[in-house]
């Protein structure tokens, strides 16, 4: 997969989904099958990169003193 294709988190399941479909269910060769398997695991990469940018983006609510404070979840020290 290019890396110009710009796919979003949903975009890029359904193609694993299809790899993974593929890969248990044709005959495929041993060359077609590695292939498949090296771009799942960059797809499988692109995700977990696409959750961890997910995760830094959201706010967590803190409760000081009773009041109510919105901070950006950082997960960099």
């Amino acid at each position: 997969m290019s890396k110009k294709e710009e796919l979003n988190f949903e975009e890029l399941m359904i193609k694993l989904e299809d790899i993974t479909n593929r890969l248990e269910n044709e005959k495929l060769s041993l060359d077609e099958s590695v292939k498949l398997f090296e771009e799942g695991m960059e797809i499988s990469k692109e995700c977990n990169n696409k959750l961890e940018d997910a995760e830094k983006k959201i706010t967590i609510l803190i409760n000081e003193n009773n009041e109510i404070k919105e901070e950006d979840f950082n997960t960099e020290v």
